[in-house]
């Protein structure tokens, strides 16, 4: 006999509306179709006996007058030390063909955000160990930062050392949520994240592209109930990452249309703002721990103005920008220094020393990028005295805020560093004073700390000398266009 029975009255697509004869089901309940196993979530009532539901899995073969469950709660998804290094799917089951679950519980995914009351009113700093984005974008405990990048510029690598680096030098726990992700990238990620030793403490939960979009809907709030848990029970910090977070706004734009909802601007869900704060608010830093959450975020058409980009931003407290220009340059990590930004990067937070110097290396990358037309059409050469030390300066900040990653070890054969904030700081420092401007810049390339450039240097050419001016003369660079004297001579030099 099958508690408070129900029946199948209409499929159309993802919808279902069922009938129920005792007692309605509450909005989220699940309920499952005993014909192919199917799960549905209530999302609204219809009347006295009528629910109407989305499907969760796909609904072939479902037909009017098939039974239905309902399971008496909502979606649950396992919670527990148990999960560490296994794979999710949507409703708790595990896909990486691992043994079975132990030492876990299962929670509702609809959880409320925590109460100001419980909520840290402390700024703090999460450091990555990473420079550029410790000096630049510093980002928040607690926080949420958005990772604007294509294909090939490094973000999954990127992702993989915030991963080690919260693993193996912080104690947290590192969480992957895959929203609408090909099953080609999760395969992929797995695989990386093991041969980098950083899969113990890790939990991985995915939504394919394929799957019904009400799955894609919910896979979010099931890998923020197992973050919750880590914060709340564990006590310790989380670092929870979404790839992609417009793919969210998307599954709820489909459900939205496939409930009848009329569109609001350019097709979009009228409830995106309140769909978008329910998920983000719980992301949060408590009297117990932090989750702290870097997001992938696409932008439809590079249009900044678009919908879902701007209820995006409004969330976010830092916006890493991922350059392909940087990347094939060798520049890695590949974050555009002058398109982030971070909110922490104000004197009351970092400080009046990590501000002033932020401001500076900015300053002096602004001048670099202005002064690179110049370069190419007339050489170094052309140049004042003062703007070739910028030049110099800059070209040295760039290459010592790069920096060799434990996840790459393997195939750069560079040993990776974890530099903190302080050291990061100081290199830069030293670097504006012209300490070592005497220096070639392949001495700063790929190290961790400043000092690093002095152990560097033994093997590589006599320093070179400084011009009576006070100028260095650059490193000969194989792309920049000769000087005039170098020419050679033709008629158009005339004119």
């Amino acid at each position: 006999m099958l508690a408070n029975p129900g029946t199948v009255v209409s499929v159309r697509g993802s919808v279902v509306d069922v009938q129920f004869e005792a007692r309605l089901p509450p909005i989220y309940s699940l309920l499952h179709a005993k014909q192919g196993g199917l799960a549905i979530e209530v999302l609204a009532q219809l009347d006295a006996r009528h629910v109407r539901g989305i499907a969760l899995t796909p609904t072939q073969g479902l037909a009017r007058g098939a039974p239905v469950e309902d399971s008496g709660g909502p979606l649950k998804a396992p919670v527990g030390k148990g999960t560490l290094a296994r794979m999710f799917d949507v409703f708790g089951n595990t896909i990486d063909r691992g043994g079975a679950l132990t030492d876990i519980q299962w929670r509702s995914v609809h959880q409320a955000p925590p109460p100001l009351a419980r909520r840290s009113s402390r700024s703090e700093i999460f450091e990555t160990g990473i420079k550029l984005i410790d000096v630049l974008v510093p980002l928040e405990r607690g926080g949420k930062a958005g990772l604007f990048g294509g294909a090939g510029v490094g973000k999954t690598v990127l992702l993989t050392e915030m991963i080690h680096n919260m693993i193996g030098h912080q104690e947290g726990v590192s969480i992957f949520c895959g929203i609408g992700e090909r099953c080609r990238e999760g395969e992929e990620l797995y695989r990386e994240m093991k041969e980098a030793g950083v899969l113990p403490n890790m939990v991985m939960v995915f939504g394919q592209m394929n799957e019904p979009p009400g799955c894609r809907f919910r896979v979010g709030h099931a890998a923020l109930t197992m973050a919750e848990y880590f914060r709340d029970d564990e006590h310790r910090d989380v670092l929870l990452l979404i790839d992609n977070i417009f793919r969210f706004i998307q599954a709820g734009s489909e459900v939205s249309g496939l409930l009848g909802q009329m569109p609001s601007r350019l097709g979009y869900q009228p409830t995106m703002g309140t769909e978008l704060s329910a998920l983000e608010e719980r992301i949060a830093t408590t009297d117990t721990g932090a989750i702290t959450s870097i997001q992938a975020v696409y932008v439809p058409a590079d249009d900044f103005t678009d919908p879902a980009a701007v209820h995006t931003f409004s969330h976010l407290s830092a916006s890493i920008v991922l350059s392909r220009k940087r990347a094939s340059e060798g520049l890695f990590p590949a974050v555009d220094p002058l398109q982030s930004s971070s909110r922490m990067a104000t004197p009351g937070i970092v400080g009046e020393r990590h501000y002033r110097l932020a401001q500076e290396i900015r300053r002096t990358l602004a001048q670099y990028t202005e002064l690179k037309d110049i370069i190419a059409m007339l050489g170094l050469e052309q140049l004042s005295p003062e703007d070739r030390n910028v030049v110099a300066r800059a070209r040295r900040l760039e290459r010592f805020l790069t920096q060799p990653f434990f996840t790459t070890e393997q195939f750069s054969g560079t040993k990776g560093v974890l530099v903190s904030r302080a050291d990061a700081l100081d290199g830069c420092e030293r670097i504006l004073n012209d300490e070592f401007k005497d220096y070639p810049e392949s001495a700063l390339y790929m190290i961790g700390s400043i000092d690093e450039a002095k152990g560097k240097l033994r093997g590589h050419k006599p320093p070179a000398k400084a011009s009576p001016d006070g100028a260095v003369s650059a490193q000969p660079n194989p792309r920049q266009a000769p000087s005039p004297a170098s020419r050679p001579q033709g008629r158009a030099d005339h004119a």
